[in-house]
This record gives structure tokens, sequence and C-alpha cells, in this order.
């Protein structure tokens, strides 16, 4: 067998002797045998499991890339595999929030210019009735996207009446079309935060493209450390056997088997 040295496997991946000794301390590698003097001494299974959790952190984060490999050295093969699910499910999330904003942006934008949302009365800001009535929704679910930071509305100094203009006609618009999608209130808020910060739809179109680039540089970052994870589980040889072969039923519990 072939002993390696921190230093062989901190090499590989341009960081210092230190971060290795660190990943072997936080349990995302296995533990170095010591020879007698007691200098660590690494092996195959080591540098694979480095090089899993490398992978892992460029696809799922340091949380989760650390949950994974610590779920995996103590055997919990289960556990690894429902934070892998996980990611997957978020990237899943995204993708779909991603397309749900872009066609709100779309309509948004091939929609009446947001100037013809105001009054009548020498493009004055809406009151919160005449967007409600804009809408179709009533003044309370206004006031409930309010109270939950998705619209800012100014305030009359006078009346302390709510004044909506064309920037809050927009996050309305944007609001209801991705209730209507069913997406949940806590979730509109970011994307209407995202959007604020953006500077408008023109901007946040860019900033979708930017989105949907780093969510596909994700998944191939999940490819890549699915491969890496593979090849480590299958080193620790903690895999079960493997389903039966696609159009072949499954045998029944407890039947016997055939040759």
């Amino acid at each position: 067998m072939k002993y390696l040295r921190p230093y062989d496997l901190a090499r590989e991946h341009g960081i210092s002797t230190q971060a290795v000794r660190n990943y072997e301390r936080d349990g995302f590698i296995p533990l170095a045998r010591r020879t007698a003097s007691g200098y660590r001494t690494y092996t195959e299974v080591h540098a694979a499991a480095l090089r899993a959790y490398l992978a892992l952190v460029r696809a799922y984060g340091y949380a989760t890339g650390g949950e994974i490999m610590r779920s995996l050295n103590t055997g919990d093969l289960d556990a690894a595999l429902t934070a892998v699910d996980r990611g997957h499910a978020q990237l899943l999330r995204d993708r779909s929030t991603l397309d749900a904003v872009g066609r709100a942006v779309e309509h948004l934008t091939r929609g009446p210019a947001l100037t013809e949302h105001t009054s009548s009365a020498g493009g004055e800001p809406l009151s919160i009735g005449e967007l409600a009535r804009r809408l179709g929704v009533t003044a309370a679910t206004l006031r409930n996207w309010e109270a939950v930071g998705i619209l800012t509305p100014a305030r009359e100094p006078v009346t302390g009446r709510r004044s909506f203009g064309v920037t809050d006609v927009r996050d309305a618009e944007l609001t209801h079309l991705l209730r209507r999608g069913g997406y949940p209130l806590e979730h509109i808020r970011t994307v209407v935060r995202q959007i604020r910060t953006a500077g408008g739809t023109e901007a946040l179109s860019a900033a979708l493209d930017d989105w949907r680039r780093r969510l596909t540089a994700r998944g191939v970052a999940m490819l890549d450390a699915a491969a890496r994870l593979g090849g480590y589980v299958t080193l620790l040889d903690i895999a079960p056997a493997g389903p039966p072969a696609a159009g072949e039923p499954a045998p029944a519990p407890g039947s016997p088997s055939t040759v």
C-alpha cells in the first residue's frame, strides 16, 4: 500500500498542510495512521476523501459538504445521501423560482407601461383602494404584503394614507403573479428585494441571466461531486447491492433467488 504525507494531499489541491490536518480534525477525511514517531500517513482512501470533500464544497457549500463527509466517515450512508438529495431539491426550487421570476419580468415588460397604472389625476400615485382594484385583490391583501416587507409604500404626511408609486405598483404586480404561481410570501419578499437592488426590470433581466449561469455552474459542480463521491463510497465499500436492471422486476420479499 502506498502511503502519502500531508504535503502530498495538500499539493494536489494547492492548499496548506494545516488545512489537511484541519479537515481530518473536523471529520471531513478519515483519521490518519501515525508512525512510531507520530507522523501522519495517509492512503488513497484519504486522497479520495479530500477530492470528494472539495468537490462537494464547490457544489453544495462548506456546511453541506462537511455534513456529507462526516456522515460517510461514520458509516451513515443514508444521512449522506439525504443531504445530497436536499441539495438537488434546493437547486430544482431555485430553477423553478428563476423561471417564475423570468416570466413575471417578461409579463411586466410586455404589459402596459407602469405609468398607466397610476391614476388619471396627473400621474399621481395610487391609493391602496385603487391599487387593490387594479390587481383584483383586497386592500387587506396589500396591507399583508406590506406587513411582511414586500411593499413599502410612502405615507402622506398629514393623513398617513398609503401612497403607491410606480415602483410600488411594479412590486405589487410581480407579487400578484408569483402568488398565483403558489410562491410563499417569504420567498417573494426576497425576489422583490433583489429587483429593487438590481434597479428595475431591465437590470433584473441581466441579473437573471447571471443567476441562470450560476445555477448551471452549480449543477455541473454537482455532477463532478457525484462522481467523486461515488468513487469514495466504492472505496469505503459501504453501499448495498445495486437495484435490479431496468425492466427487471425486483424479487418479492422472501422469494428464492434464481440462477
